[in-house]
């Protein structure tokens, strides 16, 4: 179905989405496949980046999922800014949806910055239903009444904004892997610098040349100084797109994160952490996914909205024109705690994963989504990890309906 470089997605008739399963007594039954998961992948990738992935996850996941490796941003094209590659992302889904009437829930599984694309298309799908607040305040007395332990998640799952959808479907998972929530500049945010304070001086002048529109706007020094930078205005709701709304009404939000030994993306902005709250990793892997070494659930925060005030707008354009000045480094601590705050005030699960034991750890970037098979399985565990956390999600369908 999907042609790699080009977002053309083929009709589909109602034969060919269906899927048979054999039963007991040797007739069939035809499943309809009702949920879009939509793969996205990296910086100059291309949908044969989830050749594993993508086999894995249809053994493992049955045949209600429809599962379309996003071919709209392939190689170069990735380099055109995360606003055009999430457009284009978006527009795609569009057309998969329109061609696949059986559709009724999406997902999202994004592999480095292809989570950008899918955190930025996700706000142009996003439409909301004019009873929504009503809703909220009755499902909140609800909740209420659950115990302790389970209240915060589900709340936070099922209070913002019930009727809203992603392009008219019920918004389930999003899910990233080593995505750089929080750009790439700053103290090992972009790992292969070393950490050294030189190299990460000079990497955001040269961004622009080397990956062009994007790296500009990893690096926070994209635009006019007087407009917060792209990824600022992703953490937020603005007249770009409803971007935290959008994050708020999938049932599950997970961010995958190499603790180590990624070259490409941090601990921190792949986890949406602050330095302080970098603790020492477990050393050993959970029960039946080796490499994934913890899981916590955090709760939202309920904080203003990030900020851009006059003394910010004054240290970006002194970031973009004297970036190794004491004035730019202040801009960008500024512009990261803004964006863990507006990211925060969603709920996430955060997954940490660690291949200091994996014969070849130093390609955790690619390990973590198993990029080749041959080269890279050593993270089939997290694979699989990521397999039964979208499962189990399909099992949890019925507690909307029930609380």
């Amino acid at each position: 179905m999907r042609r790699k470089g080009s977002v053309e997605i083929e009709a589909l008739s109602g034969t060919q989405c269906k899927v048979q399963m054999g039963e007991s007594n040797g007739a069939s039954v035809d499943i309809t496949p009702d949920h879009l998961l939509v793969l996205v992948h990296g910086i100059m990738a291309s949908p044969s980046d989830w050749k594993y992935v993508e086999a894995e996850l249809k053994r493992r996941l049955g045949n209600r999922f429809f599962i379309y490796a996003s071919a709209a941003n392939s190689y170069t094209q990735t380099l055109h800014g995360i606003d055009v590659a999430g457009r284009r992302l978006a527009e795609e889904v569009h057309q998969v949806i329109r061609k696949t009437p059986s559709l009724k829930r999406i997902s999202f599984l994004a592999h480095s910055l292809g989570g950008l694309f899918a955190r930025y298309a996700i706000a142009l799908l996003y439409r909301e239903n004019s009873d929504t607040h009503a809703q909220s305040s009755e499902q909140d007395s609800k909740v209420e009444m659950l115990d302790n332990k389970s209240m915060a998640e589900l709340k936070d799952q099922y209070t913002k904004f019930p009727n809203a959808t992603i392009a008219g479907l019920e918004a389930i998972n999003f899910v990233t892997l080593a995505t750089p929530h929080l750009g790439v500049r700053g103290k090992n945010q972009l790992p292969f610098l070393l950490g050294v304070p030189l190299l990460e001086k000079i990497a955001p002048p040269l961004a622009q040349y080397v990956i062009r529109r994007t790296g500009r706007q990893l690096f926070l020094t994209d635009g006019k100084s007087s407009k917060p930078p792209l990824l600022l205005r992703m953490a937020s709701d603005c007249e770009d797109g409803k971007f935290i709304s959008a994050l708020a009404i999938f049932r599950s939000r997970i961010l995958y994160a190499n603790v180590s030994y990624d070259h490409m993306v941090g601990w921190r902005t792949s986890s949406i952490r602050r330095e302080a709250e970098l603790v020492k990793p477990p050393e050993h892997s959970l029960d039946g996914y080796k490499h994934v070494v913890d899981v916590v659930y955090c709760p939202p925060v309920l904080t203003d909205g990030p900020s851009y005030g006059p003394e910010t707008a004054k240290a970006k354009e002194a970031a973009q024109t004297t970036p190794s000045s004491k004035r730019a480094e202040d801009y960008y601590d500024k512009l990261e705690e803004e964006m863990i705050r507006g990211l925060q005030r969603v709920g996430w699960k955060k997954v940490d994963v660690s291949f200091h034991s994996a014969l070849w750890p130093f390609f955790a970037h690619n390990n973590i989504h198993v990029k080749q098979e041959w080269l890279h399985y050593a993270g089939a565990g997290v694979v699989a990890h990521v397999a039964d956390s979208l499962k189990q999600q399909e099992i949890v369908t019925f507690i909307p309906a029930s609380l």
